[in-house]
């Protein structure tokens, strides 16, 4: 069958990955591979940005391609590799930077909240994180970035660079990548109100064995009303019960409905049954992944060769590029 066109999407290297990561982004990634050429890149430099310490950068990068490779990415057929392995993306980033106003980066949105977040380190790489996305997109010429909203304000961002190079320079090189919304989940945490973060130690891993994972679920705070077995509960408002509409079977999805409603069933009967589903659901996950990681040479291998396929693309895009310009 035929592909759509090509798909390029980043994910940042923070360790093993958690069920926000999977609902979120991985999931989808999976997916996409049937419809479209997908090129998928653990983005090592951008984690620069916001690390001081980088004593766990490789093994994390390692940790989220094991997390990707479980979760279905085709190496075969999808090109799956390291930021850093791909050096023309930091020529391409500086080229694109002599195009970019300053007022424009320090305008977004996602700089004033990092800003906020380490008001200690607002590096240079930080202001030009998203002159580096830009890079990465229109590097393998990628007609589709999969984001959710609120990631809109940078693709918009890197349509704008990739017009504002190509009038300069009067050509037609880069192309204006299109933005592809995707149903991202926010997935709150086990405390039930913030989005799952491992810096807010509120997630539940993707390899965690079934025991971490039920100790990790009977911790998630349910309808905050309920204080007795007795006490009827409200699904609706119950972070366990969401999750059971993910993982759960219909069946039992019903009858927690019902019986919380009436307090027929307890929060702890409630989160021991959700236990037990996410750990059926995520069991072949985790053999996949574990097999994976009993293979670190072919893991390696499998990043190699997708930065190998992937830089056939960029030293081709970046002939054009460098032509356009005029280097010599």
């Amino acid at each position: 069958m035929a592909k759509k066109g090509r798909v390029f999407s980043g994910i940042r290297p923070t360790g093993r990955a958690h069920l926000g990561n999977y609902l979120g982004a991985i999931q989808n990634y999976v997916a996409l591979q049937d419809d479209y050429e997908c090129v998928y890149c653990i983005v090592d430099l951008h984690a620069l940005t916001t690390v001081e310490d980088t004593e766990n950068l490789r093994q994390n990068t390692h940790e989220m391609a094991l997390d990707l490779l479980a979760a279905g990415i085709r190496p075969q057929e999808t090109i799956l590799f390291v930021q850093s392995h791909v050096p023309e993306v930091t020529e391409l980033h500086m080229i694109l930077s002599m195009v970019t106003p300053l007022g424009k980066l320090t305008d977004l949105p996602t700089f004033k909240e990092k800003v906020r977040q380490q008001p200690d380190n607002v590096n240079y790489g930080l202001v030009g994180y998203p002159v580096l996305m830009t890079a990465d997109i229109v590097l393998y010429k990628a007609d589709v970035v999969p984001v959710g909203i609120d990631q809109a304000p940078h693709i918009e961002f890197a349509r704008e660079t990739v017009r504002s190079f190509n009038y300069r320079y009067n050509t037609h090189v880069l192309i204006e990548p299109q933005m592809k919304n995707t149903p991202v989940l926010k997935v709150l945490g086990i405390d039930g109100k913030e989005k799952m973060s491992k810096s807010l130690n509120n997630h539940i891993e993707l390899a965690a064995t079934p025991e971490e994972t039920t100790k990790r679920v009977r911790e998630m705070v349910t309808d905050p009303a309920r204080i007795k077995r007795t006490d009827p509960g409200n699904p609706d408002i119950c972070n366990v019960f969401t999750m059971h509409k993910i993982f759960s079977p219909q069946s039992d999805v019903d009858m927690v409905n019902v019986e919380c409603r009436r307090a027929g069933i307890g929060c702890v009967e409630c989160k021991v049954l959700l236990a037990k589903n996410l750990n059926k659901h995520l069991e072949p996950l985790r053999a996949k992944r574990a097999e994976y990681a009993s293979k670190p040479d072919l893991v390696m291998d499998i990043l190699n060769d997708g930065a190998k396929r992937a830089r056939v693309i960029a030293q081709k895009t970046m002939e054009e590029v460098r032509a356009a310009v005029q280097l010599p």
